[in-house]
């Protein structure tokens, strides 16, 4: 059973056997999330500062020198901005696609001695849980998500696609917790001050989900396995939480499904420490 705790209640992050995942911030201004399992916390993208990420994690009862990795899911700014000081002080294995390795190279001096090289599709072992990555269609080196297992359940996460593909319906399936983006509201991008080279890119079918998207997709996840939902990565200037978990809603209760009772749907916070989820 999956449980969402309060943001304001939590003081110690459990670290048991069960998987566990919360979000230190999710959004196109910065993206990071933890996640753990028999004892074994990795870092879901570093897109904060190192500060935040410390003081994220001592609000969860960790340091960094808990970690036992990073996953990189591709190098855009949001999701990679606090590498370079967390890497200058602690040295933390950094799992990354062999594309993606060579960008953050590129950024990160020192990341070449911590880098781990992953293959799209190829299982491997990160301080003992199971992960696995799936490509996803991004404008970035060779973006991907992931999939978390461990004998108790297993998570995804499917942020930063322009479009929902076979390999990510994959992928995902048989996951009762997913992460999955709902970046914005198309009309209300239309309508705003974005430059239209951007608004281009981002609805894109390299760029990111709006509601819509992320609607359709939750409805599929819950065909696939999925019991709990929590929506990301949400745009500051395009999109408000109400408005995403509303047209999700709306998206489930059309095919048949009913939210927070077939499957519990949350929005991730964008600039603060999540509630803490348990398989």
């Amino acid at each position: 059973m999956l449980r969402g705790g309060n943001p304001s209640l939590i003081s110690v992050w459990r670290g048991g056997n069960a998987l566990e995942l919360c979000t230190l911030a999710s959004g196109s201004s910065g993206n990071c999330a933890l996640v753990s399992g028999g004892g074994v916390h990795i870092l879901m993208d570093a897109g904060i500062s190192a500060r935040r990420i410390s003081q994220g994690l001592k609000a969860l009862g960790l340091t960094p020198e808990d970690l036992s990795g990073i996953l990189i899911t591709h190098e855009h700014s949001d999701h990679i901005s606090g590498l370079t000081t967390l890497l200058k002080h602690h040295r933390i294995p950094v799992y990354a696609t062999a594309a993606t390795g060579r960008q953050l190279a590129y950024r990160i001096a020192w990341v070449a001695d911590n880098l781990q090289t992953v293959q799209p599709g190829v299982g491997f072992a990160a301080g003992g849980l199971e992960v696995r990555a799936f490509s996803t269609p991004h404008d970035a080196a060779d973006s991907v998500g992931y999939t978390v297992t461990e004998e108790r359940g297993k998570l995804a996460f499917a942020t930063d696609l322009g479009h929902v593909t076979q390999e990510v319906l994959s992928a995902v399936s048989g996951a009762q917790l997913a992460l999955l983006e709902t970046n914005y509201d198309p009309e209300w991008l239309q309508s705003g001050p974005y430059p239209e080279y951007l608004k281009a890119r981002i609805m894109g079918r390299n760029g990111h989900l709006s509601n819509e998207d992320g609607g359709q997709l939750a409805l599929a996840l819950s065909q696939l396995g999925v019991r709990q939902l929590v929506l990301a990565h949400l745009s500051k200037e395009n999109n408000t939480p109400a408005r995403a978990l509303e047209t999700v809603c709306a998206s489930l209760i059309h095919g048949g499904v009913q939210p927070q009772k077939d499957v519990r749907v949350e929005v991730a916070p964008r600039d603060r420490l999540g509630p803490v989820y348990r398989l």
